[in-house]
């Protein structure tokens, strides 16, 4: 079975960002898809030291949350970030935990299907939505789309539920996401993943 993993970065379990995400569970379970939740943005996750000890560790410094969702995000097939909007980006928590999680982890991404959703009052959310998805596009995983950009709008989760068109995003979101998933995983075993190169790190140590 195909499975798909749910981060919250919300400091609320039941709020905006739950509530858009809870409508793309249903959709992808109804798809025959597993999902598992995990809420992350009301937990004490510092950022990246840049330390590099995960280079050598093959798992984060700082033993906690980060290191317990790494098992889930290697067997997952799909990832789904959450997050509310604040000041026009991300909540600080989620990005630390994404950091961590993304820079630790040595297991590939390719091919695993990435999905970035934001809830806001009004504004910052085509921004925050942008920073999100950068997570996915450096690590080779293909980015799901829905038929809007993924973002509901709402102060409350009873403001979001009214937000028929975003709810709606949702919903059309999780079905592509379903399908590009289940797609990915016929050319796995069809043709295999595409070759990666790694010869080139481009970095100019001589200053030209």
């Amino acid at each position: 079975m195909y499975k798909v993993l749910l981060i919250n970065g919300s400091p609320h379990s039941n709020g905006c960002t739950a509530t858009a995400l809870n409508e793309m569970i249903n959709i992808l379970e109804d798809e025959g898809i597993e999902t598992k939740l995990i809420h992350v943005g009301n937990k004490n996750i510092r950022g990246c030291i840049s330390c590099n000890s995960c280079s050598q560790k093959g798992r984060c410094v700082f033993d906690d949350m980060v290191n317990e969702t790494a098992a889930e995000f290697e067997s997952a097939d799909g990832l789904i970030v959450g997050s509310p909007v604040y000041y026009g980006s991300p909540n600080g928590t989620l990005l630390s935990f994404l950091d961590r999680l993304f820079y630790s982890t040595p297991f590939s991404k390719q091919m695993k299907v990435g999905a970035a959703v934001v809830s806001c009052r009004r504004g910052g959310n085509t921004a925050s939505f942008d920073v999100l998805n950068k997570y996915f596009t450096i690590s080779g995983m293909p980015v799901a789309s829905g038929t809007y950009w993924n973002q509901v709008h709402g102060f409350t989760s009873e403001d979001v539920l009214k937000d028929k068109e975003g709810l709606q995003t949702m919903r059309n979101l999780a079905r592509n996401m379903a399908f590009l998933i289940k797609s990915i995983g016929d050319g796995k075993e069809k043709y295999g993943l595409p070759e990666t190169e790694r010869k080139y790190f481009t970095s100019f140590p001589d200053g030209k």
